[in-house]
């Protein structure tokens, strides 16, 4: 009886290792998108020199949620189920990405933050909570020095304010590079141009390759609340970059999500919907 009690302890000793072990490791996961809800309604806005698809779900106080790079509005589907459960959310594909359509004229933050802005007069919304990730979170910044009257508050995930912000190996990372690879396969199911994914990242990398380029005054003029978010195992983005911008833009709160990467969204959806709601709470 002993010996079978200590095979019992010993086996479930090795079951909690072995979770807590996976625990600490899932932010080297991708985890799969969840799927998104039924759209309230859907439709394809005409925006600036493009056609930009969006997606409104749920009723109440409005917030807009923006993906990053090669995504698009799919990557937030936990947090759509979530929000709109008491909020309008408005979800998008920026220009180039997913459903909507991209020009000939070269990408730049200041050009997408137009994108966005014109979407929310296509919608007739004055102030959205504005939920933006990597690229999406960028936007978010620049709207919120460019456009402040669109927004209640900016929630920015994995956002970088200059280049030197973003880590020097970020493409050889496992997880990152497993991203580019699943964003491709999605470009090609989504895209009204299906075969043209290498054409468009060669035109998006031109801008990362300069943008954004904004400097502590920029930064110290937003009046807009912000909350700064980053994993604290993020492939792409520096912790003490972001640390620098909290420091830079007035009244801004830094929250630095456990266990988890750039992709924070789909590998812990509770924790960052948490977040979320206490950056709306103000706490």
């Amino acid at each position: 009886m002993r010996r079978l009690a200590a095979g019992i302890l010993m086996f479930f000793s090795a079951v909690l290792i072995a979770a807590n072990a996976y625990s600490a490791e899932r932010w080297a996961t991708l985890p799969a998108f969840q799927p998104m809800p039924t759209a309230k309604t859907s439709g394809m806005a005409p925006v600036n020199d493009i056609k930009m698809y969006y997606a409104e779900y749920g009723e109440g106080e409005p917030m807009l949620f923006i993906h990053g790079g090669l995504g698009s509005a799919d990557v937030w589907g936990y947090q759509v189920a979530e929000f709109a459960k008491d909020h309008l959310v408005i979800v998008a594909d920026s220009r180039g990405h997913g459903r909507s359509t991209r020009s000939e004229q070269p990408f730049g933050y200041d050009l997408m933050t137009s994108d966005y802005v014109a979407l929310l007069d296509y919608l007739k919304l004055d102030k959205v909570t504005l939920v933006g990730w990597s690229d999406g979170g960028i936007i978010g910044i620049d709207m919120a020095m460019k456009n402040p009257e669109k927004l209640t508050r900016v929630i920015a995930q994995a956002a970088n304010v200059t280049t030197d912000g973003v880590k020097a190996d970020v493409m050889t990372n496992k997880t990152f590079s497993g991203y580019i690879d699943a964003a491709g396969e999605t470009y090609k199911k989504l895209s009204p141009t299906p075969n043209e994914y290498d054409a468009f990242v060669t035109q998006i990398s031109a801008m990362w390759g300069s943008q954004p380029a904004w400097t502590a005054d920029d930064l110290g003029k937003i009046k807009v609340p912000v909350t700064l978010t980053i994993g604290d195992h993020d492939e792409a983005i520096k912790l003490d970059h972001t640390e620098m911008m909290a420091k830079q833009i007035p009244g801004s709160k830094l929250v630095i999500l456990k266990d988890a990467s750039h992709f924070a969204m789909l590998q812990d959806p509770e924790g960052y919907n948490a977040m979320i709601r206490d950056a709306i709470a103000g706490k």
